[in-house]
């Protein structure tokens, strides 16, 4: 079983290199864009598109060719606006993307079937190697939500992170 687990992960990162989810570019909103939008911000279970004049703190979320996060969990208090540094620390594309288990779900079976699917939003940070990207959000409801690389073949290999929004 750990054989063909091996043999799954080195399969899923030699294609990997190859596959572009979303573009091989790396896109986050810039933070001044989100709040300069014309359009009214999306209220999103987990939180709403944050100011970065307003972020309190920042957090680097590292990522890595593991398929994995670290940190794989973060705490913020309800109505705090964080920076999150994401940090590519791998040699092929990955991102992150803020969410529910549903709304992650979802978008990994979306990504599956288009792989070449380009778009950004303001909870996604899409991130090339050995770069990184800031993702400010608002963090203006309590809960337990997730955080994950829906790039396919990493979702599915684990490399999820939730994180826990405090009253």
């Amino acid at each position: 079983m750990k054989t063909t687990s091996h043999l799954l992960t080195c399969a899923l990162l030699a294609s990997a290199s190859t596959v572009y989810a979303h573009g091989n570019a790396s896109h986050a909103a810039a933070p001044s864009a989100a709040a300069s939008r014309t359009a009214p911000l999306e209220q999103k279970d987990w939180g709403i598109a944050g100011d970065a004049k307003q972020a309190s703190r920042s957090i680097d979320l590292n990522m890595g060719d593991d398929m994995r996060f670290s940190p794989a969990h973060f705490r913020v208090k309800k109505g705090e606006t964080l920076r999150l540094r994401v940090v590519n620390n791998g040699q092929v594309m990955h991102e992150v993307v803020l969410g529910t288990k549903a709304s992650l779900a979802q978008h990994a079976q979306m990504m599956l079937k288009y792989p070449g699917m380009e778009h950004a939003e303001p909870y996604m940070a899409h991130v090339a190697p050995q770069k990184s990207e800031d993702l400010v959000w608002q963090f203006n409801r309590a809960g337990s939500f997730d955080f994950a690389c829906l790039i396919p073949g990493h979702y599915q290999a684990g490399m999820t992170g939730t994180f826990t929004v405090t009253e």
